[in-house]
C-alpha cells in the first residue's frame, strides 16, 4: 500500500519486505482501490531484490521486523495488517497517507 500511495504522490519508490507474501493481500487491494488507485501491476518483493543504494531514504514500516543491515532513515512503526479485517487495512492506509503527506511537506519546505 505504501508504494502505491507514495507513487500516487509523485515519489519515486520501491517497496519490499523481509518476508514478502506470494501476492498482494486482497484487503490491501481493496483499501487502495477505494482511493481510486490501481495496484494490480505491483507484486510483493524481497528486500534482497532491491538495490537500496539507489535511494535517498529508506523507511521501515516496522511491522515488528528489524533490518540491522539497512541504513534506515525512519521507522514508521506500523502494525502489520496481514490477515486482519479490511478496517485494519484502511486504518494502516490512512496512517501511511498522513506520514507520506508529512514527508512530502518536509521535502518541499527544505
Amino acid at each position: 500500500m505504501a508504494e502505491a500511495l507514495a507513487k500516487n504522490m509523485g515519489f519515486q519508490v520501491q517497496s519490499a519486505g523481509t518476508h514478502p507474501g506470494e501476492e498482494i493481500a486482497p484487503n490491501a487491494l481493496m483499501a487502495i482501490k477505494e482511493l481510486g488507485i490501481e495496484i494490480e501491476n505491483q507484486y510483493p518483493k524481497s528486500i534482497n531484490q532491491i538495490n537500496t543504494e539507489l535511494f535517498d531514504k529508506i523507511i521501515s514500516m516496522g511491522c515488528g521486523v528489524k533490518c540491522p543491515n539497512l541504513p534506515i532513515w525512519a521507522d514508521w512503526e506500523l502494525s502489520d495488517p496481514v490477515g486482519k479485517p479490511i478496517q485494519v487495512y484502511r486504518n494502516t492506509r490512512d496512517k501511511i497517507q498522513i506520514l507520506l503527506e508529512n514527508l512530502y511537506q518536509t521535502q518541499t519546505d527544505a
